[in-house]
């Protein structure tokens, strides 16, 4: 049943139940949803936009959620909808338009796929985008035979993830065969060099979810016992400092919003899968596209902008951005640091640009050193998954295209809109944090979820072992999910541990109290085979030896030829007036006179601006000391009135005993003299921001 609440010009609440509310609860959600009233038809006339049918927002995850915790139940989801005549922009990735609100815009009619069993891989991974090469289709055809079977759709496609370029860097660690000669290392190898020759201080790199790097002895403040109400107590701990960066491009680039705050997402998770254990402390991201044309006047970019099929730079470095700081603000990890690179070039007929978008999620964090190192899980051990539900991201198949009423009706698309909700994914961190600060962590091994879904988070958990999954133990968002999709969904904000049967409970009662679900799926065999099975369907779709799924994937064997391109140099572009940012500072290294007097200029004006904007008299004197020794660095022209008038307050307000006359024309030597007796006595003594009466006196333009 559906109950509607809002107001159908503007903003509709759809409330889906599964029981009669009584007047009471009723009257709740109406003061939930700011005092609108109740709609009482069971369908509403109007064009609507709002989330599709299978998706379930993260949104309407925590407010069924608020509705549990005011007593009401029987609720299941709940979703806003808006009147299409009050949306100024309709992004089709992450809602689609409805012609009317009825009680089946919630219902989607399609059966989930059963197992498929593949006979034609070489068709099967070109119809479902794969990229499986031609050796690893002849691997996966001797697999089978030797088998006795063909193999079916969840482990052709678990292969293909697990061997993925993401999972396990093949072209970084390929042979590259340069004009006929062999290189001596890898990608791989040459990134590794540095640490291999110079390890210093370094606890584990290129092995774990992040690298760790020696801390110091530190204190921590934490509860005594995580599963019941306690103390908090001091305790110094050995620490290690964790250090992560990872990528999240072709997600930014189809929905940005997502994309990006997803990319920042799994970077936590991986910070807080280091070891058996660690904690996130502050993330930066970067962000790579072409112009973004923000200003019309600009003249910079040599060729007009190109039409983009997903979204136009503009639109991901904003969205980007925002959807970045979004996930670490309501995560609780501030997004201390950031880039901005973009770039396009034309010469000897060639275009260059940034056109594949980067979005890099980086950060830093702590953990315990005793825990730096992963446990061997032993048989009879717990699987466990800590966090939200499976929903149809990073798949495939036909039911995505026959659920797709979006407007661009393009499965790749539907598949890389990613679903973020940071506040679930607290919880999980806050449930793992408990573990991490308590005396003795019973965490065995931990892996997040990420690409390749639970196939690939679990089985690295018992690469060493093997287990075995129950499929009917997996929480399902989205009820048209095949099986395939299941095991195999990109799905976020979810860990997976290993446990011993009685720390599991343990861990069950912590996860209660922070509200994160919390799952047994399966458990560890030691057998060295892993496998998932359905008891309801009684079919078995992932059933292969460890070994067989990590494969002996072919090593990528990459040739090519140099190209030797003759481009102008940097000197003769700079000739050509290359605009710095929005001050249309020309750069020309031949007349360096003319450079450094719009130099002068531009720090003129940063002064200036930077004191009467808002009417804000403050200056903060470390910054301005910096701009100072800059502008001395970089010119010979010294505006003696700007720099005696700033001195002058630097003097007065701070009572410096110096001997400066403010109409007097000093050199540079002497004003670099006094500068250094101004930093002196701030480094001595209690410096206080400077203000003054009028910030006219030093500079007017």
């Amino acid at each position: 049943m559906l109950l509607f609440f809002g107001d159908s010009t503007a903003k509709v609440y759809a409330v889906e139940t599964s029981l009669s509310l009584t007047s009471e609860n009723k009257y709740k959600l109406q003061w939930l949803f700011d005092d609108v009233p109740q709609i009482k038809m069971s369908k509403i006339a109007g064009n609507f936009v709002g989330p599709r049918a299978n998706m379930i927002t993260p949104w309407s995850t925590n407010a069924v959620e608020i509705t549990q915790n005011m007593g009401i139940e029987g609720i299941l989801r709940i979703e806003e909808f808006l009147n299409k005549d009050i949306v100024k922009v309709i992004d089709p990735m992450l809602v689609i338009e409805i012609d009317g609100l009825s009680q089946n815009i919630f219902s989607v009619d399609i059966e989930p796929e059963r197992v498929i069993h593949v006979d034609d891989i070489e068709a099967y991974s070109q119809k479902e985008g794969l990229a499986l090469n031609s050796e690893e289709v002849n691997y996966l055809n001797k697999l089978a035979k030797s088998l006795n079977r063909s193999l079916t759709d969840s482990e052709v496609f678990g292969f293909s993830q697990v061997n993925s370029e993401h999972c396990r860097h093949k072209i970084f660690n390929g042979e590259f065969i340069i004009d006929g000669q062999i290189k001596d290392s890898s990608l791989f190898k040459l990134i590794k060099k540095t640490s291999k020759e110079n390890p210093n201080t370094i606890i584990s790199a290129y092995k774990d979810n992040v690298a760790f790097i020696e801390g110091p002895s530190i204190e921590q403040f934490a509860p005594e016992s995580a599963d019941q109400p306690s103390y908090y107590s001091k305790k110094i701990i050995d620490s290690v400092i964790s250090i992560k960066a990872e990528t999240h491009n072709f997600p930014t680039t189809v929905e940005p919003f997502n994309g990006a705050a997803t990319g920042s997402g799994g970077e936590i998770r991986d910070r807080l899968a280091g070891g058996k254990g660690s904690l996130p402390l502050a993330g930066t991201a970067v962000y790579m596209t072409p112009y973004s044309r923000v200003q019309n006047d600009r003249k910079e970019s040599p060729f007009k902008e190109r039409k983009w099929l997903y979204q136009n730079p503009i639109d991901i470095l904003i969205k980007a951005s925002n959807g970045a700081s979004d996930f670490g603000n309501k995560f609780g990890q501030p997004l201390i640091a950031g880039s901005v690179l973009t770039f396009e070039h034309q010469e000897n007929n060639k275009r260059l640009g940034f056109d594949k978008v980067i979005m890099l999620a980086g950060g830093v964090g702590y953990g315990k050193k005793d825990q730096a190192q992963k446990g061997l899980p032993k048989k009879g051990d717990k699987i466990i998954i800590l966090g939200g539900d499976n929903y149809r991201i990073g798949m495939g198949g036909a039911a995505v295209s026959s659920s797709d009423t979006g407007a661009f009706g393009s499965i790749i698309e539907l598949n890389a809109v990613q679903r973020s909700n940071p506040e679930m994914q607290k919880r999980v961190a806050n449930t793992i944090r408990s573990l991490v600060e308590s005396n003795q962590n019973p965490i065995i091994s931990i892996h997040d979820h990420g690409a390749g879904g639970h196939l690939n988070c679990l089985s690295e958990l018992v690469e060493d072992t093997g287990g075995i999954i129950e499929i009917d133990q997996l929480p399902l968002g989205d009820p048209t999910l095949s099986v395939k999709e299941i095991v195999g969904n990109e799905s976020q904000e979810r860990m997976g541990l290993i446990l011993s049967s009685e720390d599991a409970n343990r861990l069950k009662k912590i996860a209660e109290r922070e509200r994160a679900p919390f799952y047994v799926v399966g458990e560890v065999t030691n057998d060295h085979h892993f496998s998932f099975y359905s008891k309801k369907t009684n079919e078995m779709p992932i059933d292969l030896e460890i070994s067989a799924l990590f494969g002996s994937s072919p090593m990528t064997i990459m040739e090519d030829n140099i190209i030797n391109n003759e481009y102008i140099e940097l000197t003769d572009l700079i000739k050509k007036n290359i605009k710095y940012c929005s001050e249309s500072i020309t750069y020309d290294i031949v007349i360096l006179d003319k450079y450094k007097e719009q130099l002068l200029n531009f720090f003129n004006k940063e002064v200036y601006k930077a004191n009467l904007i808002n009417d804000y008299r403050k200056i903060d004197f470390n910054n301005l000391y910096t701009k100072l020794n800059i502008y001395f660095n970089k010119t010979n022209k010294i505006d003696h009135k700007l720099i005696n008038n700033v001195i002058e307050i630097f003097i007065n307000n701070q009572n410096i005993n110096i001997n400066f006359n403010k109409n007097k024309k000093y050199s540079k030597k002497e004003y670099e003299e006094f500068l250094n007796k101004i930093y002196i006595f701030k480094n001595e003594n209690s410096f206080s921001k400077i203000t003054y009466n009028n910030s006219e006196s030093i500079y007017k333009q």
